[in-house]
Order: structure tokens, then C-alpha cells, then sequence
């Protein structure tokens, strides 16, 4: 089954939000994505039919969640699902790549007991063409103006609500039905190299995709950890990393140096600031190095979440203005979202960015646990 809603904006305010429920097999979900990614002008790309084939084979062994999606997009496009000539994943609508903050209030340090996630959401409010140097075409849309949250439900496995600004099969922001909680950030701002043009997909999870990947097999933080250090993973030149927390008050990110290494940082039980750097490189946040023109002054925002976050207790309230103190007010950079992602409650509260004042939506609370109310 499928349920699509506008939640938040219209077509008069920055953004115009999209709440889909799925409901199903993983392939009938898989058909419903598709035929939502078609509409929003999505088509499939041709790929080196020796690496899809060997995709394919990966997912059906480490993920096979997307690869039954991935049979239903086929059903959805009219094609033979063992085909190699074509991709039939990377339901991207815009772009990808972001600058944000987020900080881990574990449930020791919560005044009700509940862990949760703060996060800003930091992008540009340009079109696609207008961030490449050039004028934008005639009616074209601001990059991350279309966001979309989608709760799926399958028969088997589990439920998930997740937060995006750009692709239909990966995320941003998610919490699944166990609690399990994650959101992405670029991992090193000053160094970061998109491409100049669209890659083909490789084997293993892209980055926007490990976050789905990680809600879809893991209940917990050391299930996330194992997961991840077996999974194959690629990101075209902008490395991310992933701030993954459990409901039993566990947290850690993941992170990938330029060698390829792999981290897993933690701080025990305390809170865990993220902005875009690496931390495995910088791990005291009481010494990091000044900010500059490169770092888009992501010392200084972990910085400012640290004093927050240090000290007594936290309430849900002091974890906001947290997050409200280093939030991206100046253009072309704004806040486009801030969301708290509760491992407890299995909730994901966010508010969006409506305009300049900034005028924000009202704060809108979805549920990753089918049947219950947000």
C-alpha cells in the first residue's frame, strides 16, 4: 500500500515536504519507489553490465532488502530484473552533498532518560545549476526544496522512517522500529571533491545509501559496527561519516580516512558532538585548530556543541538550542532542517525551512514503530 501526503510548505515557501508510507514486500516497495522516482523525472543509468551483475550478487548477499526492491523496480520499468545494462537503484532527484552539525544526548546525560540525536541539516538554497557557476533554466527548483520523508513497512523486517533531501532508496536523517538512530555529515569539508559529473554506481552501498542500509539490518550499535566493517563501501570523492546510536544509550561514528582505513569513534557514554571534519583525526574537542576559509568553521560549531552539551543533565529543550546556536543563517547557506531523533520514542521530530526570516514549519513527529502514534 501506498500513502503520499504533503506534510510541511507549499508551493509558495522554500520547501514543500512529502510524507510516503509504504506498506508491503520489499518488492512491492521497491515498485512504489520507482514509480514515485519516475515521477519526480528519475530514469535509470546504464552501467558495465560486469560490475551490475556483481552488484547485484552483493545486495543479495548483504543487503538483500534492496535487492528485492531492486526486482521490483525492474517490474516497475518493465525489465528483466537479472539485466545487467542498466542500474536499478540510485533514486537520486537531485544532487547529494551537504555541510551540517549534530550532537548524541546518551540517555545518562538526558534528564528524561531518553537518548537522542540533534542534527542541523546545512545546504545551499541554490538551484543544481546556479552551484555550478551558471544561471538557472526556467522553472528550475532549488536543489533541496522537494525533501521527502519515507516511512516503509514491510511484512518482514524492519520498519523504518527516514528524512531525505535527494534520494529515494538512501537518507539523511532515520530511525528504525529497534531505535537504532542515524544521520550522515560531510566527513572532511576541507578536502572534499565531488564529481565534476555523474558516476556509475560500484559494488557494495554509496554513501547516501549506508544509513538505509545500516536501518534495515541492525537493531543495535554493535550489530552497526559489525555491518559496516564487512560491508564494501564508495563515495566518489565526498566522504561522509555517520553518527549511528542505539536505544540503549550505545553511539559511535563512522568514519573512512583518504587511505581508505577505517574508524569507529566513540566517547563512552557521554555526548558525541560531529560537524565536518574527521574526528579520528581530531578526537579532543577542548583542542582543535582554528577555523579557515576550507573548514566552513566546523571547529568552531563542535566547539559551541561541546559547551552545550558538557556538564549537567540535558533536557530535549537545552539539545535544540544546542543545535539553534550553530545553525547556518547566512546565504547562500541556511539551516534546511533540524530534527531530534529519539532512540526511545523511535521518533523522528523535524522542523523545515519555509523562507527567509527564517521562517520554519512547525515541528512534525513521525514514528519509525508501526501502530504507534507519534
Amino acid at each position: 500500500m501506498t500513502n503520499l501526503t504533503q506534510v510541511a510548505g507549499g508551493r509558495d515557501d522554500f520547501q514543500l515536504v512529502h510524507h510516503l508510507t509504504l506498506t508491503g514486500s520489499q518488492f512491492e516497495i521497491g515498485q512504489a519507489l520507482t514509480e514515485e522516482a519516475r515521477r519526480l523525472g528519475w530514469s535509470p543509468m546504464p552501467a558495465d553490465p560486469v560490475v551490475n551483475r556483481a552488484r547485484r550478487s552483493w545486495f543479495e548477499r548483504n543487503w538483500p532488502q534492496q535487492h528485492a526492491r531492486m526486482d521490483g523496480a525492474a517490474a516497475a520499468l518493465g525489465l528483466d530484473p537479472d539485466q545487467d545494462e542498466l542500474s536499478l537503484d540510485g533514486l537520486n532527484y537531485v544532487p547529494e552533498g551537504t555541510g551540517c552539525s549534530a550532537l548524541w544526548c546518551p540517555p545518562s546525560a538526558s534528564a528524561d532518560g531518553h537518548g537522542r540525536i540533534g542534527r542541523n541539516y546545512d545546504f545551499f538554497t541554490l538551484t543544481t545549476s546556479e552551484i555550478m557557476g551558471g544561471t538557472s533554466a526556467p522553472g528550475e527548483l532549488p536543489m533541496a526544496s522537494r525533501p521527502y520523508v519515507i516511512t516503509t513497512v514491510p511484512d518482514e523486517g524492519l520498519a523504518t522512517t527516514v528524512l531525505t533531501m535527494s534520494d529515494l532508496d538512501g537518507c539523511m536523517d532515520g530511525v528504525n522500529e529497534a531505535g537504532l538512530s542515524v544521520v550522515l555529515l560531510i566527513a572532511d569539508f576541507a578536502s572534499a571533491e565531488p564529481p565534476e559529473q555523474a558516476q556509475p554506481p560500484q559494488v557494495g552501498v554509496g554513501s547516501v545509501q549506508l544509513p538505509k542500509f545500516v536501518l534495515e539490518t541492525c537493531e543495535n550499535a554493535a550489530q552497526a559496527k559489525q555491518a559496516l566493517l564487512g560491508a564494501k563501501q564508495y563515495d566518489h570523492g565526498l566522504p561522509l561519516h555517520y553518527l549511528i546510536a542505539d536505544a540503549k544509550g550505545q553511539a559511535f561514528v563512522w568514519e573512512r580516512g583518504q587511505d581508505g582505513s577505517e574508524h569507529i569513534v566513540s566517547f563512552g557514554d557521554g555526548p558525541l558532538c560531529v560537524t565536518n571534519h574527521l574526528l579520528h583525526r581530531n578526537p579532543d574537542p577542548m583542542n582543535l585548530p582554528e577555523d579557515d576559509e576550507h573548514t566552513f568553521a566546523s571547529y568552531g560549531r563542535l566547539r559551541t556543541l561541546y559547551e552545550h552539551s558538557k556538564g549537567a543533565t540535558m533536557s530535549e529543550e537545552d539539545l535544540r538550542d544546542g543545535m539553534r546556536a550553530v545553525q547556518a543563517t547566512e546565504e547562500p547557506l541556511r539551516t534546511l532542517w533540524s530534527s531530534v531523533l529519539d532512540t526511545e520514542a523511535r521518533t523522528l521530530a523535524v522542523r523545515f525551512y519555509l523562507g527567509e526570516g527564517p521562517r520554519y514549519s512547525d515541528e512534525l513527529v513521525f514514528t519509525a514503530r508501526p501502530g504507534t502514534p507519534a
